[in-house]
């Protein structure tokens, strides 16, 4: 396996056991746990102006900050997306700037592009043949693109809401793709059936392998040296399984540590109130949510009733400063369409609900009339067509 020179181990987030990541590919061999990346960061020599000097590279701009030496990648050319100005939501908002970080410029159109190009290169490194996962929609299409791409036999496991073109597309880059009846849950049981049946998988879930939310935490290393160098108010994120938001906050914690900013931006978690454990769990005060008993919304990215590493999302925004917040199908759906409308810019179903936070938010005085707030569009708008244009038919339109 070649790694990069700081890059030291994967460290147990429970036990605190550290391993070489050659030995070491998924959880921890002692109890269980997340493994996390790390790295010694006394050795990594990076600055603002030699950032600045860099040609764009994607995902691998930030090299000294990654696993895995950009000439052994998996790659699409992801990450590099715009950050995109929009006044005309800052002012429906309230505040002075708001932002949207348009994740649906991505190769397959969403961030787990950026998740998957780590998974998939280390899988290779350890020399997989097959990878697996289980998915909503999104993620699948993204590791059936980069499995093609390591020349990786992908198998993938997704509930029938998915949507059509996230199933299509799947089935296109070549993936095995087993359709399960019914929603996530479905999927990830009979995806853990098929792995328990399969020794020579490797996996490419959430949490499983430690490189999915490693590979992430390159949006906030992007929204900081867009915004010039300075950390917005607030960044709110459409939260599911909360990888992004567990990557983010580990990515503005290195850059605090190497110098390279002073604070951390709070972070908001904003989920649908058909499917809401996180904001529960903020709202109780607790460390680990409760299962959701019944999740109903129509956002299918966003419906993980039973997120595996609550405890590292509501670590992050709580160490942020940030927060958690819900609201309805129509609200986002609203959202996404007023974007629309207002800015040019096409958010899908699941990025509608970190706007329709926004608004929430400010409302209830998390923000305010001089805050910078970055939104998460987490993937295209197309990907979601069909349940937009249904809401507006709904609405006679």
């Amino acid at each position: 396996m070649e790694t990069t020179a700081a890059f030291t181990g994967v460290r147990c987030v429970d036990c605190a056991t550290c391993f070489d990541p050659v030995d070491a590919s998924h959880r921890c061999a002692a109890c269980g746990g997340i493994l996390n990346p790390e790295y010694d960061l006394d050795t990594v020599d990076l600055t603002r102006a030699g950032l600045d000097a860099r040609d764009p590279g994607g995902l691998w701009r930030y090299a000294e900050l990654m696993p895995f030496p950009d000439r052994v990648g998996v790659s699409l050319q992801e990450g590099q997306t715009p950050l995109v100005d929009c006044p005309a939501l800052a002012d429906a908002v309230g505040v002075d700037r708001l932002l949207v970080k348009d994740e649906g410029r991505n190769p397959t159109g969403t961030f787990k592009d950026r998740g998957q190009a780590l998974a998939m290169t280390a899988a290779r490194e350890h020399g997989a043949t097959d990878v697996a996962l289980a998915t909503a929609g999104n993620a699948g299409q993204a590791a059936a693109a980069y499995a093609a791409r390591a020349d990786l036999d992908a198998h993938v496991f997704v509930p029938s809401r998915a949507g059509f073109t996230q199933k299509a597309m799947t089935n296109v880059h070549g993936a095995d793709m087993t359709v399960v009846e019914g929603r996530i849950g479905d999927a990830v049981a009979a995806y853990e059936d098929a792995m328990a049946d399969n020794d020579g998988w490797y996996s490419t879930q959430t949490f499983v392998t430690p490189y999915r939310h490693e590979g992430k935490k390159t949006m906030l290393y992007e929204i900081v040296e867009q915004l010039g160098w300075t950390v917005p108010d607030a960044i709110v994120y459409p939260t599911g399984g909360g990888v992004g938001l567990v990557g983010m906050h580990k990515g503005a914690t290195e850059f605090q540590s190497l110098g390279l900013i002073e604070d951390r931006p709070p972070l908001y978690a904003a989920q649908s109130e058909g499917c809401a454990p996180i904001v529960d769990a903020v709202d109780a005060g607790r460390d680990h949510h409760e299962p959701w008993a019944s999740p109903d919304t129509i956002c299918g990215g966003i419906e993980i009733p039973d997120p595996g590493a609550s405890p590292l999302i509501l670590e992050a925004l709580r160490e942020s400063g940030g927060g958690a917040v819900a609201t309805s199908d129509t609200a986002i759906l609203d959202a996404a369409v007023e974007a629309a409308r207002s800015t040019g810019l096409e958010l899908g179903g699941t990025a509608g609900a970190a706007l329709s936070g926004a608004f929430a938010l400010a409302d209830r005085g998390d923000l305010g009339p001089g805050d910078t707030v970055v939104i998460l569009a987490t993937g295209a708008g197309n990907k979601d067509a069909d349940v937009l244009r249904s809401h507006l038919m709904a609405h006679g339109e």
